[in-house]
């Protein structure tokens, strides 16, 4: 790989730049214009064939090079989360009050997989070889919206193997699964009066939501003791003189199996359909996504944490360290042992884990076998090819996801060091999988036993269309 990694080597300030330019721009799921044109621009300069728009959303994109097989593709991503602005400040300044924000990192997660994907690019260009080599621009993974669609359109079906990262505070290997997830919205009309005057005249539909949610906590001590609910209320009426003629409140609903999921969902609606009897008001459900939970691939993850070991580690500076020990002095108290617990960090390491202020080794993957409280569209993928992931240290340990202490981290310089880590080791893995047809072969057949051999029915209806304006309240 000496020539794809020296195109990483060569090309190290132009990929950092253009991670700060996503960075900058903070756009959220599905309004990342700028985002996937700067990545869309980059590729076809590097000699890929790209198609942006694909699977119905304007930034989703698909690009390729080469020809023939193996097929190996890499995943990225570019969202921002609303509420997430944030200054490069070990203080909670936000660049724009109330504006989106890189919580999780997508900026560097984007770029760190465009890079690999042009590194195995130059290598096989070096070597003569044939392959095809493909990056996925894959928008909105905070909302579980992009990969599902993909997925549906059958856009990773002709992969042989797939490969990403994330921004977190280790670097290791993501082993553990995910929870698998629905995405609803359940919006309530009822009949507008004067609150004070004439409330016999109306019907509540805050009153309806407001039910729901009742009923819906409720159920919490009936679901398996891993699921996950939560909501928001996200219309709720306008002045307090009014009967809510229309409320809407944002659910969704986690579980370690997609079967779990279907369970609980369906107790779900049969909640709100009382709470709209109660009331007297109509129910329109909105389903947005669903998502399945995430299978890591064991041939894949060993090839992934092997070349993490042989690449070159993060090369943290002292202005990197200092940074991070004045974000380390923002948390709050017992947060890195809380993190480290969301986290999966086994009891026994946490104590030595909690004193370390930026991770600067490779530690072997110690969530295998556990189910990480949240959920991730890179599930979907899992499911139809193997599928491999590593995390690289871009925030100091006990830093929270979606929190402004990691958007600080992943617009400084810090942040670059994993991605750049991240980069090389899925470039290298790549083309481990584009020269040993054995190791491919022992990764389908791994994935062939966790899946049974059957491809699972996509979690979404086939006549439903991307939610283009989930998030539009939070355009820039």
């Amino acid at each position: 790989m000496e020539r794809g990694l020296g195109w990483i080597d060569r090309h190290t300030r132009a990929l950092c730049e253009a991670s700060d330019a996503i960075w900058q721009y903070a756009e959220v799921g599905l309004q990342e214009h700028r985002s996937a044109a700067l990545v869309a621009d980059y590729l076809a300069r590097e000699g890929f064939a790209v198609e942006l728009g694909v699977a119905g959303m304007p930034t989703a994109l698909v690009a390729g090079f080469g020809s023939g097989g193996p097929v190996i593709g890499f995943l990225g991503e570019y969202d921002a989360l609303p509420g997430l602005s944030q200054a490069i400040s070990p203080r909670q300044e936000p660049l724009v009050p109330g504006g989106a924000g890189h919580g999780c990192g997508h900026n560097l997660l984007g770029v760190g997989s465009m890079a690999a994907a042009i590194a195995l690019k130059h290598q096989l260009e070096s070597d003569g070889r044939e392959g095809t080599v493909r990056f996925y621009g894959c928008p909105a993974e905070e909302t579980l919206v992009g990969k599902v669609f993909m997925a549906r359109e059958g856009l990773f079906d002709a992969l042989d193997a797939a490969l990403t990262w994330h921004p977190m505070t280790f670097n290791t290997i993501w082993s553990a699964s995910s929870l698998a997830m629905n995405s609803v919205k359940f919006v309530f009309h009822g009949r507008a009066s004067h609150a004070a005057a004439s409330p016999d005249l109306g019907i509540s539909a805050l009153d309806a939501v407001e039910l729901m949610n009742i009923g819906v906590n409720f159920l919490r001590e009936h679901v398996v003791q891993d699921a996950r609910i939560h909501y928001v209320i996200t219309k709720g009426g306008g002045e307090p003189n009014i009967v809510p003629a229309k409320a809407e409140s944002w659910y969704y609903v986690r579980a370690p199996e997609r079967s779990q999921v279907t369970a609980i969902y369906d107790r779900i609606i049969s909640i709100a359909q009382g709470a709209a009897m109660m009331t007297g008001a109509s129910l329109e459900i909105s389903f947005q996504v669903g998502c399945y939970n995430y299978l890591s691939n064991p041939v894949l993850a060993g090839l992934l944490e092997d070349n993490m070991r042989k690449a070159p580690g993060p090369a943290f500076t002292p202005e990197d360290h200092a940074f991070a020990r004045a974000i380390e002095a923002s948390f709050a108290p017992g947060q890195k042992l809380a993190a480290l617990r969301g986290f999966n960090v086994p009891p026994e390491l946490a104590a030595a884990v909690a004193a370390l202020t930026l991770h600067e080794g490779i530690a072997s993957p110690f969530d295998t076998g556990r189910v990480m409280p949240g959920s991730t569209d890179v599930g979907d993928v899992s499911w139809l090819t193997p599928t491999g992931q590593l995390t690289a240290a871009c925030w100091p340990v006990g830093t929270a996801s979606h929190s402004w202490q990691a958007t600080a981290c992943s617009g400084a310089p810090m942040g670059h060091q994993g991605m750049l880590l991240a980069a090389k080791a899925m470039a290298m893995t790549g083309y481990d999988l584009m020269t040993n047809a054995e190791l491919l072969c022992k990764a389908k057949a791994a994935l062939e036993r966790a899946t049974g051999g059957k491809r699972p029915p996509s979690p979404i209806p086939p006549d439903l269309t991307p939610p283009l304006d989930q998030l539009s309240e939070h355009r820039p």
